[in-house]
């Protein structure tokens, strides 16, 4: 790895890893390492043996110079955990190896709002977290000031020390912090932060905290929880989304062997996503409640969603294309109406050259390699402690004051490390069922999820349709175009992340865009997936692109070049939040990268896609070569990946990671669906539901371009462009469009 850059060549090991300012300063503490196995996480863990002073609410300091540093944010895998305090650390001039790292409970009132989703860490916390650092050090400088009777200005750091270089004398930070403490923190505004020239930690590959533990095959998972007098629960629901209990046998359950208790739990609340109708299983083991919950004989309503299928939805959508849509979303900067609509259609209808596509792209599931599980115990004083693998821990606290009836402050919630969430944690059902669960139960319980629950039972990400058309000049520009987007919804809104928005490229880059909704019925759960929204809309807006770009007879990445640069007199409005010139950039830098110039020399059955995103303050632009066997299969060789996030990578092996990871997982879901029959979810577990084997992954070329910008986020924003650049290439290989996913082998034989 050098200036940015890594190439890697997929191993068992990189598949692995990769898919997947207050200042009042709480104790630290940390897990100590296990010399002789691996037993279950403790509900509390060992304290240190040397006291620790606080600095702030992040940072504790120990005599013998231990600094402890508190991850106020949910880890899932993204590296969150290591990252903030790289920041705490550098402007604090920390000794980086005398760093211990501490999960920070959920606690907004201590450590603001705590999230992992929306690739939001980076840009919210690059200047608070470093304030926190910072403030501590001038705490550290003004105790040795006073100490030396000499001016804070002939003060400096070096790693955990203070430094008066007119005597040579340096005092160790674990010597003045008990000083320090009692200080005024001073007013963040006023701190002057390091130079980016001198950062030792911010910009160097730092290791992920957990990683030894994950290696080592440690219990840090939240499926791994275990405390005093604890259960095992399972929880059956109605498969049909909404359905209502009628009855159940739980007396029956109750009496079998290593069964403790049965019973009825009753929906609080609208939410799909919240605490519904089921019935509980509470024994011994966890096999031998998902066992006896075999036995359960249930009545239940299902309701009017019993009658939901894929293919109802498929024909409903197909009669909304063809008629007129609505409602309107643009043109871009102007009020929508039907009026927009007709003057872009006018616009696409006398063009010279026109272009009809429609692409459709199905519901996904989240599929976390850990499977939702939550532990709680529900006490008999009102209070509750809840140890939970969640992306959005205040979400699940208030499901679980209101299903209670209990206020949020009885409430504590431990953040455990979560096995995967890609969007799936930021619901919190999981655990509000387990903690209704254990107050029904009158015992601590830990619920854990099977697989097919957790397919069968998800916050989806919502398919959708969209129906272009696009007019093209006699010089082969685009002029305008138009989609008629078909969706999910209830009650005249879109359904939760079953939106296109009407900013997306080229809104803004040409003289007409409008795109008009309709919506199909649909009562399913849905909700954010790894690059919400923009995992799909990209897909269909970047492949049709290309379409466009092909009939016009240029260059698919010379088109869209040409496009960002459109002069301002041409275009429709604003152009948006997007940056064309960043845009531009990268794409200059991908197409050097990955050869684009010379792909006409490749093989027959052999192609080269381009796709670029921008989405969640990033910037990517990416080329996929894939190969075509004549019978329809295809594997994606190579992708080259080029990303503006900013000025600083704060932690480069991390930030490599999140690209190929997001490269992986875009590239599974050209594979995946879910579909609906009689209401049900007909998928059920990874069979159905493939995730991407490790001999079909790519090799993946991922450069960072650094630009001027503030840092943004790294989580999200290299997912989208993958899908339309993989369908791109497959079409540069056989000249047959992906118009609807999952790509399927036998739509791509070829002679």
């Amino acid at each position: 790895m050098a200036d940015g850059n890594i190439t890697i060549n997929t191993s068992r090991r990189f598949f692995l890893l990769a898919a997947g300012s207050g200042l009042v300063l709480a104790g630290c503490v940390t897990p100590a390492d296990t010399t002789d196995g691996a037993p279950a996480i403790a509900a509390e863990l060992a304290k240190p043996a040397a006291p620790v002073v606080d600095m702030n609410n992040f940072v504790a300091i120990s005599p013998d110079g231990t600094i402890r540093i508190m991850a106020k944010n949910p880890e899932i895998g993204q590296g969150i955990k290591t990252m903030l305090p790289m920041l705490i650390a550098e402007e604090l001039d920390a000794d980086w190896s005398k760093v211990v790292i501490e999960q920070g409970d959920a606690d907004q009132k201590r450590y603001g709002q705590q999230i992992a989703g929306g690739s939001f860490a980076t840009p919210q916390h690059w200047i608070p977290q470093r304030q926190v650092g910072r403030a501590a050090r001038q705490m550290l400088l003004a105790a040795a000031a006073a100490r030396l009777a000499v001016p804070v200005s002939e003060l400096t750091t070096e790693p955990s020390m203070v430094v008066h270089a007119a005597t040579n004398k340096k005092i160790p930070y674990g010597d003045l912090v008990a000083d320090a403490a009692k200080l005024t923190p001073p007013d963040p505004a006023t701190l002057t932060m390091k130079d980016p020239k001198d950062y030792r930690i911010i910009g160097k590959s730092m290791r992920n905290w957990d990683s030894p533990k994950i290696v080592r095959g440690e219990p840090i998972f939240g499926i791994d929880v275990k405390v005093d007098g604890m259960k095992y629960a399972h929880f059956v629901k109605c498969p049909v989304f909404g359905g209502k209990i009628v009855s159940a046998n739980t007396a029956e359950i109750k009496a079998l062997p290593g069964i403790t208790d049965s019973f009825v739990v009753k929906q609080v609340g609208t939410s799909l996503m919240g605490l519904l109708d089921g019935v509980a299983v509470v024994g011994d083991d966890w096999w031998t409640v998902k066992e006896a919950a075999k036995k359960l004989k249930i009545q239940w309503d299902e309701g009017a969603a019993a009658d939901h299928s894929t293919a109802s939805f498929d024909s409903q959508a197909s009669a909304l294309a063809k008629a007129k849509p609505q409602a309107f979303l643009g043109p871009q900067g102007k009020a929508p109406t039907e009026a927009s609509w007709a003057a872009s259609e006018a616009a696409v209808n006398g063009a010279a050259k026109k272009v009809e596509a429609s692409y459709a792209y199905p519901f996904l599931v989240h599929a976390p390699l850990e499977p939702q599980n939550c532990t709680a115990h529900a006490k008999a004083d009102g209070t509750v402690e809840i140890w939970a693998p969640t992306q959005l821990p205040g979400q699940g606290i208030g499901l679980v004051a209101e299903a209670l009836g209990v206020t949020a402050d009885k409430i504590t919630c431990h953040m455990i490390r979560c096995g995967g969430g890609f969007g799936r944690r930021l619901a919190n059902d999981y655990m509000v069922e387990a903690a209704a669960i254990s107050k029904q139960a009158g015992v601590p319980v830990k619920l854990l999820w099977t697989r097919e629950q957790d397919t069968q039972h998800n916050p989806y990400r919502p398919g959708g349709y969209h129906n272009f058309r696009a007019g093209l000049d006699a010089q082969g520009n685009l002029v305008a175009l138009t989609n008629h987007f078909v969706t999910f919804g209830a009650n005249g809104r879109a359904l939760g992340n079953a939106t296109s928005p009407p900013t997306e490229f080229p809104s803004g880059f040409i003289a007409n865009t409008t795109y008009g909704q309709s919506l199909v019925p649909g009562n399913m759960p849905t909700g954010p997936l790894r690059a919400p929204v923009s995992n799909a809309v990209c897909f269909a807006y970047q492949s049709f692109i290309d379409e466009v770009a092909i009939a016009a007879g240029k260059d698919p990445l010379q088109f869209r070049i040409d496009l960002l640069n459109a002069p301002a007199a041409a275009v429709s409005g604003e152009k948006g939040p997007m940056n064309a010139k960043r845009m531009v950039d990268i794409l200059n830098v991908v197409r050097d990268r990955s050869g684009w110039a010379t792909r006409a020399s490749l093989p027959k059955g052999t192609g080269m896609g381009v796709a670029f995103y921008f989405s969640h303050q990033g910037y990517f632009a990416q080329v996929a070569k894939v190969k075509v066997e004549q019978n329809g299969s295809w594997r994606v060789q190579k992708v080259w990946s080029v990303g503006d996030v900013g000025s600083t990578i704060i932690n480069p092996i991390n930030a490599h990671n999140q690209v190929q990871g997001s490269i992986v997982d875009g590239i599974s879901e050209m594979h995946q669906k879910i579909t609906f029959d009689k209401g049900r979810t007909v998928q059920s577990n990874f069979q159905d539901m493939p995730l991407l084997r490790m001999d079909y992954a790519p090799q993946i070329d991922s450069h960072f371009h650094i630009s001027s910008n503030s840092p943004t986020g790294l989580g999200e924003p290299a997912l989208p462009p993958v899908l339309p650049a993989v369908a791109n290439a497959i079409f540069a290989a056989t000249g047959k469009r992906i118009r609807v996913l999952p790509a399927v082998q036998s739509d791509l034989r070829w002679t």
